[in-house]
């Protein structure tokens, strides 16, 4: 059975590779800085300036192209941060279910069609007063999450046998997968004040 991670929350695993890389090369540069500073690899490159000399001079003959480099690298930098972010910040795919794409025809069902139907089959349990669905992963590989507001007193073992026995059961059948990784989220539903008069 496959690991319902999809399901618990959306993957920061590209964030974390990047950050991580990032910080790594940040740590070697210190390391390395400290280690010439330190004077561990002869005193001589201890005390030279951080620029060669050559590279020093070169920047001082051409002003230009090092500015011109220096806004290039900037803007690369900008440009380079600013897709992260909007990755970063990009909704998570709802992806639509191809569920036949035979010579007949090609059905497919989007994931609001499908989040609807899976959000009644599971408001229609007793003791279930709202229920919502969101579909989330690829298409060939869905997962599920399912948010359950319960009314006071319901017997939660009961609602969980039902949902994989019945509404998920269902789900999976309906898509045409074997397995349909799911996070529930189980809440219970606040009654509202009555009025005194």
């Amino acid at each position: 059975m496959r690991s319902p991670v999809k399901a618990i929350a959306r993957s920061a695993r590209a964030e974390r590779v990047l950050t991580s890389l990032f910080g790594l090369l940040a740590v070697a540069a210190g390391a390395l800085a400290i280690v010439v500073g330190l004077g561990w690899l002869g005193t001589f490159r201890s005390q030279r300036s951080v620029f060669d000399p050559m590279l020093a001079e070169w920047i001082a003959a051409n002003p230009q192209w090092t500015k011109l480099i220096g806004i290039g690298l900037g803007l690369v930098l900008l440009v380079v941060g600013l897709m992260w972010t909007v990755r970063s910040l990009r909704p998570e795919r709802q992806p639509d279910m191809l569920l036949d794409n035979s010579a007949a025809g090609r059905l497919k069902v989007t994931s609001g069609a499908v989040t609807d139907a899976v959000s009644a089959d599971a408001e229609s349990l007793s003791g279930v007063s709202r229920a919502k669905a969101r579909l989330v992963g690829s298409a060939e590989e869905p997962a599920l999450r399912l948010y359950l507001w319960l009314a006071d007193g319901t017997d939660i073992r009961r609602i969980w046998q039902t949902l994989d026995t019945d509404v998920l059961a269902r789900a999976r059948s309906a898509l045409g997968v074997d397995t349909l990784p799911t996070a529930i989220r189980l809440e219970l539903d606040t009654a509202k004040p009555s009025r005194v008069s």
